[in-house]
């Protein structure tokens, strides 16, 4: 009976990720490559606070701000305008 709660909780708590596109185009040139996030990032609630699926408040603001702070601090990652809006 655990091994299938643990199963229920798993498969519910990843489907999301199952699910999400490798590489997701945005507006204004800007490709987002999903798959490689994940496995650097590591943690979902990095980006998605309440849990996956659309990025509450997602936008250009929001952009500027997580995105390009997130590779500013790692040191890793396009951080001028031309590196993502080709």
């Amino acid at each position: 009976m655990k091994r299938i709660i643990i199963a229920m909780f798993a498969l519910v708590a990843f489907a999301g990720t199952a699910f999400a596109a490798d590489v997701i185009e945005m507006k204004k040139g800007v490709k987002f490559n999903h798959k490689a996030h994940q496995a650097a990032a590591g943690d979902c609630k990095k980006c998605h606070e309440q849990a996956p699926g659309k990025i509450a408040g997602f936008g250009k603001d929001w952009a500027h701000k997580n995105c390009k702070g997130c590779h500013a601090d790692m040191k890793k990652g396009p951080t001028s305008c031309k590196e993502c809006h080709k």
